[in-house]
């Protein structure tokens, strides 16, 4: 078998020595543009798991990297006059050079055949004439780009501004300093990585960079104005260039990294942004991921890259999210500027969520205790602690919404249980609320309440538009009030072009066969090709939903609830005056997001007018609609702050389900970072909901300030003492009806006891020491 291997980076030496190795009778050619030593950069950096894997595929090679690696265990931040150290996170420090020097040793030793200063040929001629073609050439890939339609690859240029420099200086943690100029806000991202040497990563926004004059600098002028910049940083050290550019990040990622006998590696295929340290190590794993899948397949060429496609995927975009999100945070990084020194180092090293509240505790306690702490102090006399003086986590806070007190900030989110007959909730419902509220969350919301017979999802909808089913809610909120803490919030909807339809387990959307009623939206586009056309709203329509949303509201007040939400997401009546996808209006309700947003304003104006003062009001937004064309960031920031400006408290930002060809970006917590930009840039409290499933997670969102409330849905349905559990384990004590308290406090009693075991257990191995590599 013949294979060329095009680009003599990481990714491709090190998949050439392994197969070598195996099968010494195969012919691999690595075809590298540059001479052996011409490398550019400085250093690389390799978590303890990651040279874990580096052991187990290759001992002589890791033996070599080993050998030259600069160790640390500490991430550093400072920030303003602060400087937050955090233990426990294992990585090393590389020379990029020596490590490339070290695996072209490695893989000529084995009989590969390395052509330095040459280039591969064309694509074409290269498929021809070898058995299999790995594309590692890199981010701008002649191999991927040769087949562009069909390797199909996305590139998103991000805005930030980066560079790679040197230094002499010293250092004995990753260290990050954020450095406040005239000009703008710059980030060194440093590592030491062999005696006498440090990689400076240096980052800015577009606006600083302008303001600044980069674009006009070269290279020596660069590092001057940065050694400048960061002179106190640097202690008397210079910063060294090798071709050292500001570019700007691209984030890439590949339909196919597969086409007939061609594989793409390493960042020819998929990039993850510096900020987690993950490029060369995505490089490295993905040609170990190669190689075990041509041991798996036998040396059969396409089962083999099939292989290799189907097993790796997933980990790199697992990793590639989290560098994402990484990404994105340091774009933001004027929305935490004004944060407690504390926090924002909190935010800095929880930012990708690989690291969490949980996570830290056991690396750094000292800093979750002051998190725990300041969020208290926060507080002032409202904050929670236990017998002993201590906080409780920040989960576990009470959050004041006007003079409504919430005990925890775990929330039972909103589901239809598509339960009701002819919209009266039942005894399915006294059993899903009650057990839930015994179960400790601090708030729990309502499914979509319709207000109207025609404003129902389904059949199976609750409403609040008769008196049997006021009746029936009074019933639930008596019985919740009765016996728990927690407070309840009526959530009002309208289903608008999403109405007449299926419960969701006979066809989630899908209209009804027979038995359909007329429906309505802001404009007269069906969800799916088969639904119904709604009618277009006319001003008689509107004056005649306003009035069924303010007579629900009486209800509700009657009906006992504490809080009042307005549905305007997912696609519902108002969320198609919301996004510009299901708004073609030409009226004063259509075209600018101040005209789309006029009616649900119109709405929530008039229910504020109702509700009881003293109570508050959120909103139901969807932040984003997954689909090109739709609201943008911007329009979801304004869209927050004109309902705060009517006298909105809290924004229950959700996402999505607005049309039908939404491509959703799912993963932990998923939509918390729309959470955190409303909250922070409109300045109103917000609750985030979206694949969160642990106590931990809803510690490090509120810590973080990413969010004041966090709503889990799953969780609660398969555990209603989800949140009873959790206090237990944080040794935090909840109100419990008298019928149940010998089970809390049987719960009380052991679940320290587990946890000090499980903590115990996983300092011994040594748990969550790749942060960087997230």
């Amino acid at each position: 078998m013949r294979i060329a291997v095009v680009g003599g980076g990481p990714a491709g030496l090190y998949f050439a020595l392994l197969m070598k190795r195996d099968w010494p009778g195969l012919d691999i050619t690595v075809f590298e543009r540059n001479q052996p030593d011409d490398t550019f950069g400085f250093g690389v950096v390799f978590s303890d798991q990651t040279l874990d894997i580096f052991k187990a595929a290759d001992e002589a090679s890791y033996a070599a990297i080993r050998d030259n690696f600069a160790y640390w265990d500490d991430i550093e931040v400072h920030f303003k006059d602060s400087v937050h150290r955090v233990s426990g996170n294992g990585f090393c420090g590389c020379s990029r050079r020596s490590l490339l020097l070290l695996v072209q040793a490695r893989a000529r030793e084995l009989g590969v055949t390395l052509r330095f200063g040459e280039e591969a040929a064309d694509i074409e001629v290269l498929k021809r004439d070898y058995d299999v073609v790995v594309g590692a050439d890199g981010i701008n890939s002649r191999i991927r780009e040769g087949w562009r339609d069909r390797f199909q690859p996305e590139v998103d240029l991000r805005p930030n501004k980066f560079t790679w420099m040197g230094s002499t200086r010293p250092f004995d943690a990753f260290t990050f300093f954020f450095k406040q100029t005239e000009h703008g806000v710059f980030i060194a991202h440093c590592y030491q990585y062999e005696a006498g040497r440090s990689t400076w990563v240096l980052e800015t926004d577009p606006g600083t960079f302008a303001r600044a004059g980069l674009e006009a600098m070269d290279e020596a002028a660069s590092a001057a104005f940065l050694e400048g910049v960061f002179a106190e940083e640097l202690q008397g050290h210079g910063l060294i260039t090798n071709r050292s550019l500001w570019r700007n990040f691209p984030m890439i990622r590949c339909r196919n990294w597969v086409v007939e006998n061609v594989v793409l590696l390493g960042d020819a295929k998929a990039t993850a942004h510096f900020s987690i340290g993950s490029g060369t190590k995505l490089a490295m794993e993905d040609a170990i991921g190669l190689h075990k899948a041509f041991h798996k397949a036998g040396l059969h060429v396409g089962e083999a890259l099939a292989l290799f496609e189907r097993t790796r995927r997933e980990e790199v975009e697992k990793t590639q999210h989290a560098a994402d999100v990484s990404l994105v945070w340091f774009e933001q990084l004027g929305r935490f500027w004004d944060f407690d020194p504390l926090r924002f180092a909190f935010g800095l090293m929880t930012r990708s969520k690989a690291i969490t509240y949980d996570n830290l505790a056991l690396r750094a306690p000292a800093m979750v205790g002051a998190v725990d702490a300041m969020v208290a102090a926060e507080l002032g006399p409202l904050a929670r602690r236990r017998k002993d003086g201590s906080p409780v986590p920040p989960a576990f806070q009470p959050l004041m919404l006007r003079e409504m007190r919430i005990e925890n900030r775990m929330v039972l989110a909103p589901m239809c249980q598509y339960s009701a007959e002819d919209g009266v909730p039942g005894d399915w419902h006294l059993m899903h609320y009650g057990s839930r509220a015994i179960g400790g969350p601090g708030l729990l919301f309502t499914e979509m309440t319709c207000v109207a017979v025609d404003a129902r999802i389904t059949p199976g909808c609750a409403g609040l538009y008769t008196d049997e089913q006021e009746a029936a809610w009074t019933r639930i909120v008596a019985f919740v009030h009765a016996n728990s803490a927690a407070k309840l919030c009526l959530q009002l909807g309208h289903a608008g072009r999403k109405g007449a339809t299926k419960l969701m387990w006979d066809g989630m959307d899908r209209p009804l066969a027979e038995g359909a009623w007329p429906i309505i939206s802001a404009s007269a586009l069906p969800y799916y090709p088969e639904s119904q056309v709604p009618r277009e709203m006319d001003r008689a329509d509107m004056d005649r939903v306003k009035a069924e949303f303010v007579f629900a509201a009486a209800r509700g007040i009657r009906a006992g609830f504490d809080m009042l939400e307005l549905h305007c997401a997912h696609g519902y009546l108002l969320a198609s005056f919301l996004s510009p996808l299901t708004n073609r209006r030409t009226d004063d309700y259509g075209g600018s997001v101040g005209n789309r947003l006029r009616y649900p304003l119109e709405i929530f104006r008039a229910l504020r007018e109702v509700w009881p003062r003293e109570k508050p009001m959120s909103v139901r937004i969807s932040a984003t609609d997954w689909a090109q064309g739709g609201l943008s960031a911007a329009d979801s920031v304004a869209i927050a702050e004109a309902f705060g400006a009517e006298g909105c408290d809290l924004v229950d930002v959700s996402t999505g389900q607005t049309v039908r060809e939404s491509r959703p970006l799912y993963g932990r917590m998923f939509q918390t970072p729309f959470s955190d930009q409303i909250r922070n840039e409109a300045g109103i409290a917000t609750m985030c909901v979206g694949n969160i499933t642990t106590a931990d997670q809803a510690n490090t969102i509120v810590a973080s300030g990413r969010a004041d409330l966090v709503a889990l849905g799953r969780p609660h349905l398969a555990d209603p003492a989800f949140v009873l559990r959790a206090a237990a384990w944080y040794d935090v004590d909840l109100m419990q009806p008298v019928q149940y308290q010998p089970g809390k406090d049987q719960l009380m009693r052991n679940t320290p006891r587990e946890r000090q075991d499980l903590e115990e257990l996983k300092l011994k191995a040594k748990p969550g020491r790749h942060a960087l590599s997230a």
